[in-house]
């Protein structure tokens, strides 16, 4: 099926998905709005390509060959030729319907136009554009390169086909798909870790027990890869918050409020791995 590929959006996200689609045999176009962005999605898509390499899990020749399949741009007007466009840029809805307003002006008949949205619905994206039909969620997880698993979303007006064409693809490129048949806001899995998360901060902000405690509660009592407080540390307190935020605006269930904790994080700027501090100290 390997065909054209735009990814809207060079960070870590967007890098992650170029990176694992040209790996798999497409010719990505992955573009962003300065040439920084782009150098520094580069630069970590070759240390990606590097690392696989160094543990053998590709040559040295195939990576070379991946990287050369990506195509950096800023000019947004060089994705119109894509036959499958993913949008990866900041969780706001209005950043991603502007994007999208372009892409249906820009974007050729057919295309499909995919958002890495992990809590707007999806039916909100589309009604900026002439071919609602054509918008399909395709929600990644972080790092795109080792998670197995993708989130596909219908829209109120998302058609069987342009599903079909994007399960094709994210299998392709080596995910396991399921299907979120109602854009309820945070479809599936961001509801879910929303709730624990939540739940988890209260916990930790009221003195009940230490993050490390609850941490392990949920590892070793549930299971899980790793726990609550570590995954928001992980993906970014600040993205966490916002998809918290984003799910309780759009339910008004109180479950999903961001706790006074979360906010007063994001505000002084701990915003986990990314920043060397969260509920964990990373420096």
């Amino acid at each position: 099926m390997a065909g054209r590929l735009a990814v809207i959006g060079a960070g870590l996200m967007g890098s992650g998905i170029a990176q694992i689609s040209a790996q798999a045999g497409w010719d990505v176009i992955l573009r962003d709005v300065t040439d920084a962005a782009l150098d520094r999605g580069r630069n970590g898509i070759a240390a990606s390509y590097d690392k696989f390499v160094a543990k053998g899990r590709m040559s040295a020749a195939d990576a070379e060959t991946a990287l050369g399949r990506i195509t950096m741009v800023t000019d947004l007007d060089a994705v119109a030729g894509a036959d499958i466009v993913v949008e990866a840029v900041f969780e706001s809805l209005d950043v991603k319907t502007e994007v999208f307003t372009a892409l249906d002006r820009i974007c050729k008949d057919g295309a499909v136009l995919a958002s890495n949205t992990s809590a707007i619905p999806i039916t909100r994206i589309a009604a900026v554009t002439q071919r609602p039909e054509s918008v399909v969620g395709a929600h990644f997880f972080s790092p795109v390169p080792m998670m197995a698993l993708c989130e596909l979303v219908r829209g109120y007006k998302t058609s069987d086909e342009t599903l079909a064409r994007t399960r094709a693809f994210a299998e392709e490129i080596g995910k396991t798909c399921i299907v979120v048949n109602r854009d309820v806001a945070g479809f599936v899995t961001t509801r879910l870790i929303s709730a624990l998360v939540v739940e988890a901060v209260k916990l930790y902000e009221s003195g009940v027990a230490s993050a490390e405690d609850i941490d392990i509660a949920c590892k070793l009592g549930f299971g899980h890869a790793m726990g609550p407080l570590t995954t928001t540390d992980l993906t970014g307190v600040d993205i966490l918050r916002n998809a918290t935020r984003n799910i309780y605006e759009e339910t008004q269930d109180e479950k999903f409020a961001p706790p006074e904790l979360l906010n007063r994080m994001v505000t002084a700027g701990d915003l986990g791995r990314k920043t060397g501090q969260g509920f964990y100290s990373y420096e």
